[in-house]
């Protein structure tokens, strides 16, 4: 193992901590998923209806479909990553995200050879071909090439990872909110397909390349420590930052703490998906307009910002489980902001505020949570398998706000859900400790 991790170069002979490199490359890999994200998608969907045999909902439902079965299969790609390690599955991923992005460009096509068949319809060729494609960018995108970058940037750093944590989140979060400016603006010089194209080249050559040279799975294959030499001040005052043992995907489901996190997390990615995704249909059933709607997201992402580098910090010193209340509690308020958006002119303001600190705090739980709770020789299967429920979630979410707007008018019913689901978790919450803490 450490002969792999000394090849193209040996990162104990540097003279600085390699750990800040892996910080790099982590950002960089996690940009590099933004084709799969909800954020990259939507900077296509236009052209897709456009050019495409395909109408809104067909397209929507095919995108949930490959959400879907991507997040069914994250769980397995989590326990091959504890196998094979960063740099063997950041390129698997890497190259496979820039084969299904070719794909999609051929995607209308395909479906014009299969309409010589009888046995299936243009439209219906047009939706399983999409469906497959969005599962394979969802999946490599999404799902494998931000828990390997994350999942190696926590191995690489032990009692600074909240600080770690903070700042592959803000970097992450600046570029997933500049992604749709640049997408739109690569789209207009070079068409759609040209875009999704040249993404493919430079995600499936340059950025492999970037990753056989640079990624690292963990510190000790390389003969290094984690943190390197770094000073920490008052250890006694910090809770574990490691387990004494490291616990397998089957232990950790038997806590308490494991569901606890996940299930909040999952929540958070099927309210807020479904809220970005209806936001200006939301505010005009309130009676409010679309230009209200869209001026939540600057201030919310400032807020959001301002919460994960804090509570990142804080990460260090404090039990987690106090973090999952807050998180739970910027549930709540956005909830309740969402059901009186129409009687309150504060509502607003509160939808704003809570969703700021479920954006911020979601960044933080996810990436520092399972290191410290279950261990790192299990890392990949654990977070996989939480990143799956989340993942789902987030693909149910669009869906059930249609529903709400179906059989009640409004979003008051899936508002209601969220809202009875959350304070759940909140009461849950106060069990849901370390599991080191309550052997």
């Amino acid at each position: 193992m450490k002969q792999r991790c000394n090849r193209p170069f040996s990162p104990a002979r540097l003279p600085f901590f390699y750990g800040w490199v892996i910080l790099f490359a982590g950002i960089i890999g996690m940009l590099m998923s933004v084709p799969g994200q909800t954020v990259g998608v939507s900077a296509f969907t236009e052209d897709l209806l456009n050019d495409l045999d395909v109408n809104r909902n067909s397209l929507s439902l095919a995108y949930l479909v490959g959400t879907l079965i991507s997040g069914l299969l994250i769980t397995r790609a989590g326990k091959l990553y504890d196998r094979f390690g960063a740099r063997v599955m950041a390129f698997v991923a890497g190259i496979m995200l820039g084969v299904m992005l070719l794909y999609l460009t051929r995607v209308d096509r395909i479906a014009k050879v299969l309409q010589h068949s009888e046995w299936i319809s243009p439209a219906l060729a047009t939706f399983v071909l999409l469906a497959f494609g969005f599962w394979g960018i969802r999946f490599f995108g999404q799902g494998m090439l931000t828990m390997v970058s994350r999942n190696m940037v926590m191995k690489w750093f032990d009692k600074r990872r909240g600080m770690a944590n903070a700042v592959l989140g803000i970097f992450t979060a600046l570029g997933f909110s500049l992604a749709p400016q640049v997408l739109s603006q690569v789209i207009e010089r070079m068409e759609w397909r040209g875009a999704w194209i040249a993404i493919a080249l430079v995600i499936g050559v340059l950025f492999t390349g970037f990753v056989l040279i640079v990624f690292r799975d963990n510190p000790e294959s390389c003969g290094l420590k984690a943190d390197g030499s770094m000073k920490v001040r008052r250890p006694g005052k910090r809770p574990p930052s490691l387990p004494q043992r490291d616990y397998s995907l089957k232990e950790a489901r038997k806590t308490r703490a494991l569901w606890a996190f996940t299930l909040a997390l999952a929540l958070s990615s099927l309210y807020i998906t479904g809220l970005t995704f209806h936001v200006v249909s939301v505010f005009e059933s309130s009676g409010l307009t679309s230009e209200r709607a869209l001026g939540i997201f600057v201030p919310t992402s400032i807020i959001a910002v301002a919460a994960q580098f804090a509570f990142n910090y804080i990460s260090d010193f404090i039990r987690l489980k106090y973090l999952l209340m807050v998180f739970i509690a910027g549930m709540l308020i956005s909830s309740l902001g969402l059901l009186l958006l129409q009687a309150a002119p504060f509502a607003y303001y509160l939808l704003i505020g809570g969703n700021g600190l479920v954006w911020g705090l979601y960044a933080v739980l996810i990436g520092v949570t399972w290191p410290r709770f279950y261990g790192l020789k299990y890392l990949g299967a654990i977070s996989g398998f939480s990143l799956s429920l989340t993942v789902i979630g987030s693909a149910l979410g669009p869906y059930l706000f249609s529903l709400s707007v179906k059989f009640s008018g409004n979003y008051m019913m899936v508002a209601w859900l969220c809202l009875a689901l959350s304070a759940s978790l909140l009461l849950i919450s106060f069990r849901a400790d370390n599991p080191e803490e309550i052997r």
